[in-house]
């Protein structure tokens, strides 16, 4: 980490974002994600990763102003328009967040590419990080885990449209009124679910704030059909990676093969994982479900200090 005062959150401890102090009451936040489209309609998938890039944002409570888009786009052997359509659904998914967007950069590539760099700005001395889980603390989860096995079996032609609806809704809600809700309740910590899965992520705010976390298998939200798509083997080959990358600091105990291979499913603009004292926690959901929040439930819980492990039951 670069050494100056005003940088607050830089690249350590797997930081969702980065945060500069410009004054006692300012400070920006800076987040950038683009990737590859995981939908077969421009317009849906423009709004998933608009969602999904300004999450990074949302997990340190700040409120994003500003976006950049990224573009990487076939100009000369695609039709133009679906590039329009995934520009205007951004649009419109950063019109619903409140953020302008100042303009982008684009350059001709042989795939698809889209997302934003987004500036936001936060309180120096109010936002929270993964490093910030405390022993006694609960883990309120805000999204179902699952995209990334549905969007395989999406792309395999396997997914019903009602359930293909259902993904597409959920990777297009923004995290704006989680976010905001746990600032105004207080959290300690939190991290949004992306490509790490839910326990993936989940180790990294273990590690960060140096805790063991009991994570409870069957309260986690799982989205509809994911566990029979899981059961048939269609999984992305990425939660095989996530799954390498935790399992020495995973105690497994009698978790089934299946569950966690959707605990390490790679998810496009999950949840926020939120950290906070029991009976905030209680308070939190509450409100959450009062927006029509109906998953956000408490999937875990802080144990002692630690190097940083997981432990599932």
């Amino acid at each position: 980490m670069p050494e100056d005062p005003n940088l607050l959150l830089g690249s350590e401890d797997w930081a969702d974002a980065g945060i500069y102090r410009l004054s006692d009451t300012i400070a920006l936040v800076e987040s950038v994600d683009f990737f590859t489209p995981i939908v077969d309609d421009p317009y849906d998938f423009g709004k998933i990763a608009v969602a999904n890039s300004l999450s990074d944002i949302y997990a340190v409570g700040g409120k994003p102003l500003l976006a950049l888009n990224i573009v990487c786009f076939p100009v000369k052997t695609m039709d133009k328009m679906i590039l329009k359509e995934i520009l205007r659904g951004g649009l419109d998914k950063l019109k619903e967040a409140g953020v302008i967007i100042l303009g982008g950069h684009s350059v001709e590539d042989s795939e698809i590419k889209y997302g934003v760099a987004v500036t936001g700005i936060v309180h120096p001395e109010k936002f929270v990080t993964n490093r910030g889980a405390k022993r006694g603390d609960l883990l309120v989860l805000t999204k179902p885990i699952g995209t990334g096995i549905l969007s395989t079996a999406l792309k395999g032609k396997k997914l019903d449209k009602e359930t293909a609806r259902y993904l597409i809704d959920t990777m297009e809600s923004l995290n704006k009124k989680a976010s905001e809700l746990m600032m105004e309740v207080g959290a300690n910590g939190c991290t949004d679910i992306t490509g790490f899965g839910l326990l993936g992520h989940c180790l990294e705010m273990a590690r960060a704030s140096k805790v063991t976390i009991r994570l409870f298998t069957d309260k986690i939200p799982i989205l509809p059909k994911v566990y029979d798509f899981a059961s048939m083997g269609i999984i992305p080959g990425g939660g095989r990676r996530n799954l390498n990358y935790c399992e020495k600091l995973v105690e497994v105990g009698n978790t089934d093969a299946i569950t966690l291979d959707i605990l390490v499913d790679p998810q496009t603009s999950g949840g926020l994982l939120i950290s906070l004292p029991e009976e905030k926690a209680e308070v939190l959901i509450e409100k959450l479900k009062e927006t029509g929040n109906t998953y956000s439930t408490v999937v875990g819980e802080v144990l002692e200090e630690s190097s940083g492990k997981i432990i599932l039951i």
